[in-house]
């Protein structure tokens, strides 16, 4: 049979007949107490005053597993004993689950090769996943969001029912998902279809509400691809939704007046923002680029005699390594000048002294690199042509002075 709590969730306390104790589980001839199942958590509550930590379906069987074990509480095989369902825990389960229905009527509406893919109530936010050939982006996740909290308004009737497997099976309209049809069918292969009125039709054996408005606000949160072709949704109920939905509004008049614009302008002018940050950044990078060709030219004109031949020696600022390595190889290899020198070392800090040697082979830049880390500590490595070395324990005006005077 599908759980009596599915069947009659208004209820929250009840007395049974314990049939059976195990330790601390117990088993009544029969339970309000919703067993976990399909992605909605066990009931929380008391049993016999006994906290109740988890319930699960077993053998068809309703298992409460206690805080306590029964015998210490006086629960014993033919005794009645009184549950006590938690009231806020079961009526969140009830919006949440009701409310992931909604969501996937509303994905009826706006998804294309719409699938269920499974959902899952948490403490604080609820998921659902789709299969869909829809590429799901911020414009859909809004419409979605909206069809969703329009369905909680519209006050819709949402009713349960049993039927065959094979009428079930036949109408296109109901929602069936192969991870979480546990609950979903009964001992005499019926289905249990829970129906949102003119709005959504799902094989379910979960906790619901009798009317759409007993939902509360539905905030969509965030989307993600798990895998296996899913699209995952998450959104909040409740408290949690409002209280994003208030973070939300007040960042957006935040950014607005920052921006001074009207809220509704936020998308414009954020993208203006955006192209005007592209160019900024793009300038800067062309002016770091004229600040080091400077700096190289200015190094061209004092080289450094050493083993024989010449090389340019110096520190550089503001840059990383990796810039500097550009253009330490190409004035190495002559690309931007002729007549290059036989090695460029350039020093400088980005976090930590770095050194980058750059030459066309002969000297090898990376027994440059190692004669400096040997004598400043660090490490690096690279080619013959070019090397860096990091982690240097001194200042970049002690290296190039050490360079300069060997």
């Amino acid at each position: 049979m599908s759980q009596l709590a599915a069947r009659e969730p208004e209820v929250r306390s009840f007395e049974a007949t314990v049939a059976a104790v195990d330790g601390r589980e117990v088993t009544l001839d029969e339970s309000h107490f919703y067993a976990e199942s399909g992605g909605q958590p066990a009931d929380r509550g008391t049993l016999g005053g006994v906290p109740v930590e988890d319930v699960q379906r077993r053998d068809g069987e309703i298992v409460h597993r206690l805080a306590d074990p029964a015998a210490e509480s006086g629960i014993a095989v033919g005794e009645t004993v009184r549950g006590e369902i938690d009231d806020a825990f079961r009526t969140y389960c009830m919006r949440a689950h009701t409310a992931s229905h909604l969501l996937y009527g509303a994905g009826r509406e706006v998804l294309d090769d719409l699938g269920y893919g499974g959902f899952d109530i948490g403490e604080r936010k609820v998921r659902v996943d789709f299969t869909t050939s829809t590429d799901v982006t911020d414009e859909t996740l809004a419409e979605l969001e909206r069809l969703t909290n329009r369905a909680i308004w519209d006050s819709l009737a949402v009713s349960w029912e049993e039927i065959s497997e094979a009428e079930a099976r036949e109408r296109d309209e109901i929602a069936f998902n192969t991870k979480t049809e546990e609950g979903v069918m009964s001992e005499s292969d019926a289905v249990r279809v829970v129906t949102v009125e003119g709005f959504d039709w799902a094989a379910c054996g979960g906790t619901h509400v009798g009317d759409t408005s007993e939902i509360g606000p539905v905030t969509v949160l965030d989307r993600s691809n798990p895998g296996e072709g899913l699209t995952r949704v998450e959104f909040a109920v409740g408290p949690t939704a409002i209280r994003r939905r208030a973070d939300d509004v007040r960042s957006a008049r935040e950014a607005a007046r920052t921006l001074d614009v009207g809220v509704s302008e936020l998308p414009e002018a954020a993208e203006r923002v955006s192209q005007q940050v592209e160019e900024l950044e793009a300038d800067l990078a062309d002016a770091k680029a004229e600040l080091l060709d400077a700096r190289l030219a200015d190094l061209r004109e004092r080289p450094v005699e050493r083993d024989g031949g010449e090389w340019v020696v110096g520190t550089v600022s503001a840059f990383g390594p990796n810039e500097v390595a550009d253009r330490a190889r190409e004035l190495a290899s002559g690309e931007t000048a002729a007549n290059s020198p036989d090695a460029v070392v350039l020093v400088g800090s980005d976090g930590a002294t770095f050194v980058v040697a750059a030459t066309e082979g002969d000297p090898d830049a990376g027994d440059v690199v190692d004669e400096v880390t040997s004598e400043f500590g660090g490490g690096g490595g690279g080619s013959p042509t070019v090397a860096q070395g990091g982690g240097l324990d001194a200042s970049p005006e002690e290296v190039v002075s050490y360079l300069r005077n060997r």
